[in-house]
């Protein structure tokens, strides 16, 4: 298999493929293509819900403004150290799957208000002060956090339960964390 130069070269691959326009498709498979940027291709990708580019070599989230209706954004095993960039999508997109990266710091997370589910395992987050960023998801129900620095201090040190309950009252609405329901005790 050849893997694409560029994302619009990708996204040509697609069409070809598949017989469907891109413009038209409601999920967009471009993962595993060793693609390096998201482009301003990106832009033609106007219907999509769902835009699968996991397992590439993207180190930046970038030029997501023409995806009105990005319902899922699957970025997980890339090179991305930051999740700054997803502003153009806040009013629309609902999960994030953006685990094996190398995030340490949350900026940028608290634009994503719609935001339910936030699969970020196996990244560099080491500090609760970057871990609070997600109250400003008010919508997020699912996270997964394991294999983060954070979380792996709380196992190692036998600290598992505590570490639960620190993340259950600072985000209120949560009901899974690390794919555990949370159980809460009626007030």
């Amino acid at each position: 298999m050849s893997f694409p130069k560029s994302l619009k070269e990708g996204i040509n691959m697609l069409e070809k493929k598949t017989g469907e326009k891109p413009a038209e498709m409601k999920v967009v498979k471009l993962y595993a293509l060793m693609l390096e940027k998201m482009d301003a291709s990106l832009s033609t990708l106007s219907a999509c819900e769902h835009l699968q580019l996991s397992t590439n070599c993207i180190e930046k989230i970038a030029n997501l403004n023409g995806l009105k209706h990005l319902k899922i954004l699957s970025l997980g095993r890339n090179n991305i150290k930051a999740l700054t960039g997803l502003e153009s999508v806040a009013e629309s997109l609902e999960q994030l799957w953006i685990s094996y990266n190398l995030i340490e710091k949350m900026k940028g997370i608290g634009v994503l208000k719609k935001l339910k589910i936030l699969y970020i395992s196996n990244n560099q987050v080491k500090a609760w002060d970057e871990f609070s960023k997600l109250k400003d998801c008010p919508a997020l129900v699912d996270l997964n956090f394991v294999g983060n620095p954070l979380e792996e201090e709380a196992a190692a040190n036998d600290a598992r339960q505590q570490y639960r309950d620190k993340v259950a009252k600072m985000l209120p609405k949560l009901s899974k964390l690390d794919g555990v329901p949370i159980v809460r005790d009626e007030e």
